[in-house]
């Protein structure tokens, strides 16, 4: 793997590392592309490509199923790529890493395992109005099965939590789970995890996170936090679409029902009962995708040496620079917080352009931004918008890509004449 060299003052040395990932060459309408959608889902370097179809080229077989060599070598990938993750997230053990799909069907399973053993009529679950939509909808269902209430904690103006109101629902004695984001992908929003988390443990009630747009872009410490769970994509970490991760501290995983049942999941299988295999295999039913296991334990390495710190430290750069510079485009309203605690998420509106029509202007310039409500209708609702522009950014984005949004914007500005 090519590493990511550093400038003498210790930043990332963008463009070096841009070299490394072979689409950000690509043209995009005859235009050098700008890729500001890392948010949705990050590039790929070269090793993690070439990881991937080394996989299928040099050690193709099922996992835990043979005693032959592929078959030994590709459960040896497999279970190395989890010691990876583990180390990244500092669980206490690689067996609290359960390899999933994405941060969705991580969510699912604690709700739907977690959830269906654990709560009952009148016991409730707090979320905020920042969430995914991945991270409200299956709290919706688990707790209209279960007879249980949902709480949302509120944003002020600039988008950060009110923390007063979990103090408030907490008192009840009632709550059993608070879950929240750690970092807002429509605002960009970093919040206090280990505060929020303090507090529910505290008051008896777990904490899940969910980490898709904090595990890709900064240390995360799952221990450090406080979290019960959490969960994250490899696919916005510079690894393969269909890999990612849901930690859980071993006695809650212990205690869990089986999500999906299957192949590879079970200790036993009499024609009236089974039993079910350890952790991690009692939530991995099924032929695994080992391929995007191993792929994404390459990105691990890819973001371990450039290191975590760096990276937060790099985006931080960016968006106060974004945010300064695009402070100084008439008619362009921003979202979020002001400071240190918001990510590399700016979301704006260009004066009454609807956020689509400013994404495909951009796009015609060569500029890739996210339009829409980002899978957080509550949040929009609460901001009384429909939509948004979002440009996210990510260790590959750096000054110039801002500057040509700015010009991208101004396009924007021309075409529907704007301060004519």
């Amino acid at each position: 793997m090519s590493s990511p060299s550093q400038t003498p003052t210790g930043q990332i040395d963008v463009d070096r590392l841009k070299l490394d990932f072979p689409i950000l060459s690509r043209p995009t309408h005859g235009k050098r592309m700008t890729y500001l959608d890392s948010a949705a889902s990050s590039q790929k370097p070269a090793a993690v490509i070439d990881a991937l179809a080394n996989f299928y080229r040099t050690t193709n077989a099922n996992i835990h199923r043979g005693v032959y060599e592929l078959s030994e070598l590709s459960t040896a990938a497999y279970d190395e790529a989890r010691d990876k993750v583990a180390n990244l997230i500092n669980a206490a053990s690689p067996r609290e890493c359960i390899f999933v799909r994405n941060t969705t069907e991580g969510l699912n399973l604690v709700a739907s395992s977690w959830g269906r053993a654990n709560l009952n009529e009148g016991d409730e679950v707090v979320l905020t109005v920042l969430e995914h939509h991945s991270n409200i909808v299956p709290w919706q269902l688990i707790t209209r099965e279960r007879g249980a209430n949902l709480r949302f904690i509120d944003i002020d103006d600039e988008g950060r939590l009110k923390i007063d109101q979990l103090d408030d629902y907490l008192k009840s004695g009632n709550v059993k789970l608070v879950g929240v984001t750690q970092v807002s992908n429509a605002l960009g929003t970093i919040n206090p995890i280990a505060d929020i988390a303090a507090k529910a443990h505290a008051a008896g009630a777990l904490m899940l996170v969910d980490g898709a747009q904090s595990v890709p872009h900064m240390p995360v410490d799952v221990q450090a936090l406080g979290a019960d769970f959490l969960a994250f994509s490899g696919h916005k970490m510079l690894g393969p679409m269909g890999s990612g991760v849901l930690y859980g501290r071993r006695e809650l995983l212990d205690a869990m029902p089986p999500y999906m049942a299957g192949g590879d999941m079970i200790r036993t299988v009499e024609l009236y009962e089974s039993s079910w295999a350890d952790l991690p295999q009692k939530f991995e039913a099924g032929t695994a995708s080992v391929a995007d296991a191993v792929g994404l334990g390459v990105a691990v390495d890819y973001l371990s040496e450039i290191g975590m710190a760096q990276t937060r430290q790099h985006e931080k750069e960016i968006v106060r620079y974004a945010l300064a510079s695009l402070r100084e485009v008439p008619d362009v309203t921003l979202y979020g917080p002001e400071g240190d605690d918001r990510a590399g998420v700016v979301s704006f509106g260009v004066g009454d352009v609807h956020p689509h029509d400013i994404a495909s202007i951009l796009d015609g310039e060569g500029i890739a931004v996210r339009a829409g409500h980002h899978c957080a209708q509550p949040l929009m609702t609460r901001l009384g918008l429909t939509a948004t522009a979002r440009a996210s950014f990510y260790l590959y984005n750096d000054e110039t890509d801002v500057d040509r949004l700015v010009d991208g914007i101004m396009t924007v500005r021309r075409v529907f004449g704007l301060g004519a």
